[in-house]
């Protein structure tokens, strides 16, 4: 395919996209992408960038997700609105992770999960993708591919099924565990499938989803193995973000990472609480490569 094919492809994907939000009622938006705060994830770093040298150097931050600048357009009235836009991490490796990329985030007020999944489903749709949908439980795809009954292992009975396998068992929480063992034992079983939503995930992955007993209320979708979209019943309250928040800079204290302030702007937003919503976050490059070959 030479460069202008796949431009023009790459342009109309981008443009049924739109279209899709458009009969819907999403509403596009573009917030900021050089921000004053870094994530506190363990798992995603910043990138830091100094500015007005010439005046006052400050450090700035690029967005790793346009997440919490959406949240307080929704925590201000915005209602159904969706994304498109380059995000940036630091400390990426591998073929399919980059410091850079293009990530659609959209977040449907008065939808619960499944709502959601449907949803996402309905775009994949729109966008040509095909075949059948499977959907599974995180604890389903354990019991179905692995034989372990994932919400009811403790972490040295984990250690014990990781050390069967060779995998490494030097971790200081038990959702480490649980992710390597679900990337060796259980993604290369979704290969087979055209479309999948693993759901419900461990109460210990719930990052900024709710939690409902043992579970997260949060799903990731796979296209024939491959990534491609993580989705939340999102936090509403401050409160509740605010604990999320400092249990992550915590855990970044144990393992020795650079520290961060809680993102106090954030915060005082959610004084007036988000409505009951659902959001998810999709890598259009991911999208690109499975349903054009770009």
């Amino acid at each position: 395919m030479n460069m202008r094919d796949a431009l023009k492809k790459r342009s109309n994907f981008l443009a049924k996209i739109r279209q899709f939000f458009s009969q819907n009622e999403v509403v596009e938006v573009q917030t900021a992408k050089l921000l004053n705060q870094p994530i506190t994830d363990i798992y995603i770093d910043s990138i830091a960038v100094k500015i007005n040298g010439e005046f006052n150097l400050q450090t700035k931050y690029l967005h790793t997700s346009p997440e919490l600048e959406m949240k307080k357009l929704l925590a201000n009235g915005s209602g159904n609105i969706y994304q498109i836009c380059s995000v940036f991490r630091d400390n990426e490796q591998g073929d399919s992770n980059f410091n850079e990329f293009m990530m659609l985030e959209y977040y449907r007020l008065d939808f619960d999960l499944h709502q959601l999944m449907q949803d996402v489903e309905k775009l994949l749709r729109h966008l040509g993708f095909e075949g059948d949908l499977v959907k599974l439980s995180y604890a389903d795809a354990f019991a179905k591919f692995a034989n372990i009954d994932i919400l009811n292992t403790d972490f040295a009975q984990l250690k014990v099924v990781a050390k069967n396998y060779g995998l490494c068992t030097d971790f200081a929480w038990i959702e480490d565990l649980q992710i390597l063992l679900f990337t060796h034992l259980i993604e290369p079983k979704l290969a087979d499938f055209p479309l999948c939503f693993i759901f419900d995930y461990p109460q210990q992955q719930a990052a900024l989803a709710k939690i409902s007993g043992q579970v997260a209320r949060r799903f990731e979708l796979y296209i024939f193995g491959v990534e491609i979209a993580n989705g939340y019943d999102e936090l509403q309250d401050a409160k509740a973000y605010k604990q999320r928040f400092q249990r992550e800079i915590d855990k970044r204290a144990i393992l020795g990472k650079q520290q961060f302030e809680l993102d106090e702007d954030f915060l005082s937003t959610l004084k007036t609480p988000l409505p009951q919503c659902s959001g998810v976050a999709i890598g259009i490059e991911r999208l690109l490569s499975v349903k054009c070959g770009l």
